[in-house]
């Protein structure tokens, strides 16, 4: 996720560098031409052209607008992660036994919990396991294609055998239950946004009006200045690109990029809560972000 601190613009415009490009150049060679040679007798009514950008500016505001719903929803379940984890965490310490058997569980359930964000985040961006996840399936000799599923499984298993063991209230089985429901539907819906593509034919179509607006602006301009001319034609366009960028960064925001969802930060974080709320140490230190963003 991008903060607020030293943007790098540099980022940006390496996503956009061909576009940019591609427009200089035809703004010059348009310009050129359009001063010195017979096309300089083709003229488009500046209406067409205004027209052209007021359907391209009304597209880009809804592409945007769908776009950051995308995001914010990323970040919205992904808080209710944070609270969720807390909150199962919380109870199975308070509903179990107070003995070292009941401690135990607790602990199992936080650990485990800790490997499960972890999981989570890392299938979300199609990265390898790190070495923590790593460990926790090596330990338990269980494979899966969906580990974080399976690492959820295992929090119900071991429910239904603190259960049975400590004779533990039906009431509190059903809320410990019920937290682990919400871990499974925040998974769903992650995994809903990531394999639910944005249209790509509307992208098509916004790339393709913004080069019709490009290649129309310069008959479409006063002849007065040859150099405005040139400029403006770069300008607009290219402010076009950089918001249809900035929308296609957002739309997906599990793609292991700057402008993610910080799922590896808020993981680091949940770990360490959790771990506090059994009485032990935190297992991640947090420094403060040396780069424009956190991931």
């Amino acid at each position: 996720m991008l903060i607020k601190k030293r943007i790098s613009i540099f980022y940006f415009l390496k996503t956009i560098k061909w576009d940019i490009l591609a427009i200089v150049c035809y703004a010059i060679l348009a310009g050129m031409f359009d001063h010195y040679s017979i096309i300089s007798q083709v003229k488009i009514p500046l209406a067409v052209t205004a027209f052209t950008g007021t359907v391209l500016s009304l597209l880009l505001a809804f592409r945007t607008s769908q776009s950051y719903e995308r995001w914010w929803e990323a970040r919205v379940v992904w808080g209710a992660i944070v609270n969720d984890s807390r909150s199962l965490i919380r109870q199975v310490k308070q509903f179990m036994p107070h003995t070292p058997e009941g401690l135990e569980v607790a602990k199992n359930f936080a650990y485990r919990q800790g490997v499960w964000c972890f999981s989570l985040s890392e299938s979300l961006r199609k990265v390898g396991d790190s070495e923590k996840v790593a460990k926790y399936f090596e330990r338990t000799g269980v494979t899966s294609v969906n580990k974080p599923n399976m690492i959820l499984n295992h929090h119900a298993d071991e429910l239904a055998a603190a259960a049975e063991r400590f004779d533990l209230n039906p009431n509190m089985q059903v809320q410990i239950d019920s937290s682990i429901v919400k871990l499974c539907d925040s998974m769903g819906k992650c995994e809903r946004i990531k394999n639910t593509v944005f249209p790509r034919a509307y992208s098509v179509l916004i790339h393709f009006l913004i080069y019709v607006l490009m290649t129309m602006m310069p008959f479409g301009l006063e002849d007065q200045s040859k150099l405005i001319e040139i400029a403006l034609t770069i300008i607009i366009p290219s402010l076009f690109i950089a918001i249809e960028q900035t929308a296609i960064l957002m739309q997906d925001p599990f793609e292991n990029r700057p402008t993610d969802t910080p799922m590896t930060t808020l993981s680091r974080s949940i770990e360490n809560t959790i771990l506090e709320i059994i009485g032990e140490p935190p297992a991640n230190k947090i420094e403060p972000p040396t780069t424009y963003y956190i991931m």
